[in-house]
């Protein structure tokens, strides 16, 4: 049985730069995400500076996620904010080595906590490509149901991918 893990989710600083770098720029990601090329150290400085920290305004949040330790550990995003029809789409990502011990799941579980009280959002949804099994039985496991296949949605440089989209109302 896995150990429960606890986690905090917590403004981007300075110093996340470069975790940022890291995970942005890991390539074996690429094809399960909208990224397709490198970032620059600069371009996300750049991107951490005019972000106003306003879901309202930027109609996106970029979470650092922390172990209890308080080590960044990984990324946690609300993209796509809808105020309007009270949704919004989330993604995870979880540094390399501490993958597969829980923290995504725990991420998670604040990003459903912070949409809920804070946001007051009645839905979530997660865009997943049919590869990512780890990522599709994470959030199958926590309560997302498959809303529709989006046929060759993701690219990855070379190839695409299909995806799948998969909702929860909160």
């Amino acid at each position: 049985m896995k150990q429960v893990q606890q986690v905090s989710l917590r403004a981007m600083e300075p110093e996340d730069l470069d975790l940022l770098y890291h995970i942005e720029n890991d390539e074996t990601m690429w094809g399960m995400s909208l990224t397709n090329v490198p970032y620059s150290r600069f371009v996300l400085h750049e991107f951490m500076s005019e972000t106003t920290g306003d879901i309202y305004t930027d109609k996106q949040v970029r979470l650092i996620v922390e172990n209890d330790q308080h080590q960044p550990i990984g990324l946690a995003d609300i993209m796509k904010f809808d105020p309007k029809n009270q949704k919004a789409e989330i993604g995870i990502i979880i540094s390399k080595t501490y993958r597969r011990q829980g923290y995504a799941k725990a991420a998670v579980e604040r990003l459903h906590q912070y949409a809920q009280s804070t946001l007051h959002l009645h839905q979530l949804y997660a865009i997943i490509a049919v590869e990512n099994e780890a990522s599709l039985n994470l959030f199958t496991h926590m309560g997302y149901q498959q809303g529709g296949m989006l046929r060759d949605w993701l690219f990855d440089g070379k190839t695409y991918h299909d995806a799948l989209i998969l909702q929860r109302v909160l």
